[in-house]
């Protein structure tokens, strides 16, 4: 059974354009982000699912530059390019991952394909509630789950962010990947605003090794809590309270 890591990208970015092409600690964005799927224990292939217009043809040529398959579709309809990279790739499960998550991290991947596969789950996620990072979501999905979703999904907001009409169904099989807790879910690690981009090259200064982990990043921030400054602005304050309210509910 293929399962493969499809990661969306594009040149468009109305906060920050061409972001996923910044050169980040010698390399771009969507390198380091292609290079971690690759890690991904559990999975067989990666893809990159990137909009069939010409602006984003320079996306297209890095993700081959990668050795990375490039499946090309629609700018809007996300949903309907994943379905088309499904199928090219004969993808029995896809994990979902964006290309604005340079730290995303293959264990934490792993860990959620590993709980689809247990709880046998249409759809698998480790943001249902938030508890871990920004910049370390990832979602894992059947390919029935996927091609019912592109039957039936009908608003633009479904279509464009691919799995709010999964995420919401009663009649889909859910399983959530908790996080640690502690606030962590508070953390801002993903690339949206030039601030965000500060933020992940003066991390990177300081990252031991071939691919550091959460844990990694966690504890060089705890060292140096004027590089978590440099983005706190953009921190979604609803994404911790949202949290925080539905932990509330599951224990009340």
């Amino acid at each position: 059974m293929t399962t493969a890591v499809i990661v969306q990208a594009r040149m468009g970015s109305t906060r920050l354009p061409g972001k996923v092409l910044l050169n980040l600690a010698g390399r771009t964005v969507l390198s380091h982000v292609l290079e971690r799927c690759n890690a991904i224990s559990n999975a067989d292939v990666v893809c990159c699912a990137i909009p069939d217009t010409g602006d984003s043809d320079p996306v297209a040529e890095e993700a081959e530059r990668c050795g990375t398959v490039v499946v090309r579709g629609s700018e809007r309809d996300v949903l309907d390019r994943y379905r088309q990279a499904a199928e090219v790739v004969r993808a029995k499960v896809v994990m979902r991952v964006t290309s604005d998550c340079p730290l995303i991290d293959p264990e934490i991947c792993s860990k959620v394909l590993a709980l689809r596969t247990k709880e046998d789950a249409d759809y698998a996620c480790n943001n249902m509630p938030p508890s871990w990072p920004h910049g370390l979501d990832c979602e894992a999905f059947t390919i029935g789950a996927l091609n019912r979703a592109s039957r039936e999904a009908r608003t633009s907001h479904e279509r464009e962010h691919v799995t709010p009409w999964l995420r919401t169904r009663d009649d889909i099989r859910h399983a959530n990947f908790a996080g640690p807790g502690h606030g962590v879910e508070g953390m801002r690690w993903t690339l949206d605003y030039p601030e965000d981009f500060e933020f992940l090259t003066a991390l990177s200064a300081h990252l031991p090794g071939e691919l550091p982990g959460y844990g990694d990043v966690l504890a060089v921030l705890e060292r140096h809590p004027e590089i978590t400054a440099m983005n706190a602005a953009h921190i979604d304050r609803a994404r911790g309270c949202t949290a925080s309210q539905l932990h509330g509910q599951a224990h009340g």
